[in-house]
């Protein structure tokens, strides 16, 4: 493993802030003597002692987990370091000052110099060998956070896919004896459909647009299905067509509508899904706020209420659903987002339900892709 200047340049900066402190507390104990005293020794045995110790590490080899060589070799470096950067340190300070430390100095003090040393060297030690294993632990935290991401989604996938897809085949098998023309028409709108599931399960990321555009396809193809019942309104303003979002964030909230909303109604009902940007509070950055709302029958009075996510607003009703695509929503959020991430249910003005989701708006870079989505669509 080869030399990290950022981390040896951080270790050579706090040895020097131990060895301040260190020579001050010598100094508190010993006012009569100059100060200059203790803090040339004690920046020269530290010194010393950093560099052998800090670069045997580099000549040992180290252990990825903790950044220090395994087994006995770690404490043979600490050891070897203290004993070496301890004598260099003191010759060079004795050579500074113009006298012998191990001829002039008082025994007591020749002994409290090395009992310093030594506790100094063990605690600065182990000071690095935790902070080098909690900065690996992290990393590897983090590793594991975007792999339980990833298999969050291919969950998802497993939970959404087949239901849509049964329901889907079975309208087919129907159409094509009764209505050849919608049945194709339903037929164009699985295969892209299908083909965006794809490219989604592929990624941890994509645009707001491939988002929408693969919402279309899905509320096509519910619409073949449920006929006049349904209608929808996508919005999505030109500004946000590159907004960063999770695949499979915005689907689990309008089959929750479709399923939990218009099917039970009679008349069925209609769904809008609208992004739109807001500036931060006290200059944090912007939020992208997404709202899926439908006219169904609503949400059920009756259903226990689950805490609220962190920042929710007050005119916000905690969160009533505790489906499966609710769940994979709200934990995705607060996984790649953190607390500033919030989802919220509460009742629709009109009856139905609103769905606010909002985090911290980020964008992907621009790509030369084709859109096939006007700003604003609307079905009825």
């Amino acid at each position: 493993m080869k030399p990290d200047l950022l981390h040896t340049t951080r270790h050579l900066v706090q040895v020097l802030a131990f060895c301040l402190v260190i020579s001050a507390l010598q100094y508190l104990f010993h006012p009569e003597r100059p100060y200059e005293v203790p803090l040339v020794y004690s920046l020269s045995i530290g010194l010393c002692t950093w560099f052998i110790t800090d670069m045997g590490r580099f000549v040992v080899g180290m252990d990825p987990m903790t950044s220090w060589p395994r087994g006995w070799r770690g404490p043979a470096l600490v050891a070897f370091g203290m004993v070496t950067g301890y004598t260099g340190g003191t010759l060079l300070s004795d050579y500074w000052f113009g006298w012998s430390t191990w001829h002039s100095a008082a025994s007591g003090d020749l002994r409290g110099s090395v009992i310093v040393t030594v506790v100094a060297g063990v605690v600065i030690s182990s000071y690095f060998y935790l902070q080098g294993k909690s900065m690996t632990l992290q990393r590897r935290m983090k590793v594991a956070e975007s792999q339980a991401t990833e298999a969050q989604l291919r969950l998802l996938l497993t939970q959404l896919e087949p239901h849509m897809l049964f329901n889907t085949l079975a309208n087919l098998r129907v159409l094509v004896g009764i209505d050849p023309a919608r049945a194709q028409h339903m037929l164009d709108h699985l295969i892209a459909y299908l083909r965006a599931t794809l490219s989604a399960s592929r990624a941890t990321e994509h645009g707001l647009q491939a988002e929408f555009d693969r919402l279309r396809d899905y509320l096509a193809l519910m619409e073949v299905r449920m006929g006049p019942r349904l209608s929808y309104t996508l919005t999505l303003p030109d500004a946000l067509r590159q907004a960063s979002v999770p695949p499979l964030l915005l689907q689990p909230l309008v089959e929750n509508s479709i399923r939990h909303g218009l099917e039970p109604k009679v008349e069925g009902g209609h769904i809008t899904v609208e992004a739109q940007s807001l500036p931060g509070a006290d200059g944090a950055p912007a939020l992208l706020q997404i709202t899926v709302s439908d006219t169904g029958v609503g949400l059920r009075s009756d259903a226990p209420a689950p805490p609220a996510m962190p920042h929710q607003t007050p005119h916000q009703t905690p969160d009533l659903g505790r489906g499966f695509g609710l769940t994979q929503v709200r934990e995705r959020l607060r996984t790649l987002y953190g607390p500033q991430a919030s989802l919220s249910l509460q009742h629709g003005p009109g009856g139905g339900t609103v769905v606010l989701l909002r985090y911290a708006l980020q964008a992907l870079p621009e790509s030369p892709t084709t859109h096939r989505l006007a700003d604003t669509a609307d079905h009825a």
